[in-house]
């Protein structure tokens, strides 16, 4: 290795720092112990278009950080998801917001005593208050540590349809203990960061369900998305025909050539599909091989 070949002295001299961070982190000397690294997801460098002022061609609506297209190029940056959430929040939309609010005529702004307005407000103060006067036993953070395994051990970088299926039934009765278990701690009208994070992990639970069902519906192997049944072997005639190797994913144009758009149907009602198909003119689609 590395360490062998150059000296472990010009290794610090290049890279002390990362290894001071990473032991650090795993109490783990990466000199001695080979470092636990594995591949992952980076970007998916998608997002909505939007204008120089970052609103979308919904007018009013404006779409920030790694939610918009703006700053994606053939590929980007790690660290620039960060610099591109600050300087829109930060910098780009107190400004372009105002202007947009500006041109509107008076009777046409926005009100607080509109009826979508007072409706939003109200279920957000009865979730507040739901949250607070909860006698539950466990933390928020408790609950975000076994959502984070359940989506670990049956979402991630290969799934499969058994295990899919049993993330989201883990899903579901983690929910229902969320509602019945919770406890969050201080009071409504102080700065209370656990009311915060209690209700960003209630977020987190409905997304990984949806993540699951998503996951589950979409039966093929593309990109990022790698389901284990879906991948050829010895006895697929492509394979024996020597037009693919035994291993490589399968994907299924055919029937998922498609952007998945899933739509709310309101509280404990299974979400809607609605799909819009790829159409490309220019390029033509083909498998990635990750060998």
């Amino acid at each position: 290795d590395a360490i062998k070949r150059d000296g472990e002295a010009t290794i610090k001299a290049k890279y002390s720092n990362l290894f001071d961070m990473y032991e650090k982190i795993t109490a783990e000397n990466a000199y001695h112990t080979p470092m636990r690294i594995y591949p992952a997801i980076h970007y998916t460098m998608g997002g909505l278009w939007v204008d120089y002022n970052l609103m979308s061609n919904l007018p009013g609506l404006f779409v920030l950080g790694e939610a918009n297209f703006s700053d994606h190029g053939a590929n980007r940056l790690g660290a620039s998801a960060l610099m591109q959430g600050l300087s829109d929040g930060y910098f780009v939309l107190p400004s372009t917001i105002a202007t947009y609010l500006a041109t509107l005529k008076p009777g046409n702004r926005p009100s607080a005593d509109n009826a979508e307005f007072v409706e939003a407000e109200r279920q957000v103060r009865a979730g507040v208050q739901s949250m607070l006067s909860g006698t539950g036993r466990r933390t928020p953070a408790s609950f975000h540590k076994e959502l984070g395994r359940i989506m670990w051990d049956h979402c991630g970088m290969a799934r499969n349809k058994a295990g899919l299926e049993k993330a989201i039934g883990l899903l579901g009765a983690l929910r229902e203990e969320y509602r019945t278990n919770l406890h969050v701690s201080g009071a409504e009208a102080e700065w209370n960061q656990s009311i915060e994070q209690a209700g960003r992990v209630a977020d987190f639970i409905e997304l990984g369900e949806l993540m699951c069902r998503d996951a589950l519906m979409r039966e093929e192997s593309c990109g990022g998305h790698f389901r284990e049944e879906y991948q050829y072997t010895t006895d697929d005639p492509e394979v024996r025909q020597g037009v693919v190797n035994a291993g490589d994913v399968k994907r299924r144009d055919d029937q998922f050539a498609f952007v998945a758009a899933w739509e709310h149907a309101g509280e404990g009602k299974a979400a809607t599909l609605n799909k819009e198909p790829l159409v490309y003119e220019e390029v033509k689609m083909s498998t990635r091989s990750y060998k």
